[in-house]
């Protein structure tokens, strides 16, 4: 038996925003992260529209980028003193990640963040609050998902949290939000949404519900990503759409290593994180060909080129992705990485740990060719140097 699991509403298109009104509780926490979404006129208008609905507001402010254990727990905090019976996320992928962390520790406040760790473990939640998420970026889908990324700054790790319990009960998805995001911002989330798509295909959980998804955001993402980072708002509001359909795939066929990896290299150097979405665009060519040596996964790689167009192959469809991170300015491996910030010895020194940590990753399992550490050495050195990976 398989699980396929959404939000019970999803909201979508011009306005949809309005959506809040609908929502029936007495008193709705407004998580959110930098001052955008203050800044562009959302937060009032989200304020205003839970106002209407009858409910009492409170903002939670100043969710960072890659949010800590430490910000999870405050938050925590701030919902057990004022209660609320709606939690309301809005943002890029930091902040409603960090609200459904949250949210497990508001509703069992004895639980400790090591209890959350082991994917599909988390207590049933809905016994305080239901959950709503408002994304505004096109890439992390995490508002469809059942899926958290939390940092661990004391050990410099990013844990990814599993759980069907966090799959938001409403998602928004307005591509009003999304137009405010900035260049580099839309290439990274958007191969964010292309890396979940495809490990979704390719994964070996995939099944009949979540191929059509996936298939259909990645065509999408193609004709529709490089425009959007151009400019092009027409463009902009269909990529908020097929990160979501991604999102939906991979929620339910779950991912592979490419995520692996960039969990575990994201907050390893001391030099500067490496962005979550930038990482994936870097490592996915070179997974691609590391699985492909698996014929079922060659299979797929082939339709997905396929339905791109192109030949049948993995070859084909890695050429077509390393154009795109071309067309986006995204650099071609790690060392190139903001001039060079994640320094060769470093990477170098950290490289058995971080490979360890990458195989252990919850996403690992599911990828369609299983990998050693010392496997995933010889892979983070490829996209470190980009080295062609012939093992």
């Amino acid at each position: 038996m398989t699980r396929f699991t959404l939000p019970r509403d999803l909201y979508h298109g011009k306005d949809a925003l309005e959506a809040l009104k609908t929502l029936t509780g007495k008193r709705a926490m407004v998580v959110v992260g930098g001052g955008s979404m203050k800044r562009f006129g959302f937060l009032d208008k989200i304020a205003s529209y839970l106002r209407e609905a009858g409910m009492d507001v409170q903002l939670f402010e100043g969710v960072e980028p890659d949010p800590s254990v430490e910000t999870v727990m405050k938050g925590a905090e701030a919902m057990r003193a004022f209660q609320p019976d709606w939690i309301v996320a809005v943002g890029g992928g930091s902040p409603i990640d960090a609200a459904k962390a949250m949210w497990a520790f508001y509703e069992y406040p004895e639980i400790s963040f090591e209890d959350l760790i082991t994917p599909f473990s988390f207590p049933t939640l809905r016994q305080k609050a239901r959950f709503c998420a408002i994304p505004s970026t096109s890439g992390t889908a995490t508002e469809v998902t059942a899926f958290s990324v939390i940092t661990d700054y004391q050990k410099g790790i990013k844990y990814p949290l599993a759980d069907f319990n966090i799959t938001p009960d409403v998602a928004i998805v307005d591509p009003a939000l999304a137009e405010t995001m900035p260049k580099k911002l839309t290439a990274h989330t958007g191969m964010d949404a292309m890396t979940h798509a495809v490990e979704a295909y390719v994964s070996t959980l995939h099944c009949d519900y979540t191929d059509p998804l996936a298939l259909h955001a990645i065509r999408m993402i193609s004709a529709d990503l490089v425009d959007s980072y151009n400019g092009d708002m027409a463009a902009r509001d269909r990529m908020h759409n097929a990160q979501c359909l991604a999102g939906m795939a991979f929620s339910n066929a779950l991912l592979g290593i490419v995520h692996s990896m960039a969990h575990k290299t994201g907050a390893a150097y001391s030099g500067g994180h490496i962005v979550h979405g930038c990482a994936n665009a870097m490592y996915l060519p070179k997974v691609i060909a590391f699985n492909a040596k698996v014929p079922e996964a060659e299979k797929r790689y082939g339709e997905i080129a396929a339905s791109l167009g192109l030949e049948p192959s993995s070859r084909a469809l890695i050429a077509h992705i390393q154009e795109m991170n071309r067309k986006l300015d995204i650099p071609t491996c790690i060392r190139d990485y903001e001039g060079g910030i994640i320094g060769e010895k470093e990477f170098l020194d950290k490289l058995p740990q971080v490979a360890e940590l990458a195989v252990g990753d919850a996403c690992t399992g599911s990828n369609p060719r299983p990998i050693t550490p010392a496997e995933m050495e010889k892979l983070l050195k490829c996209c470190y140097y980009d080295e062609a990976v012939d093992f």
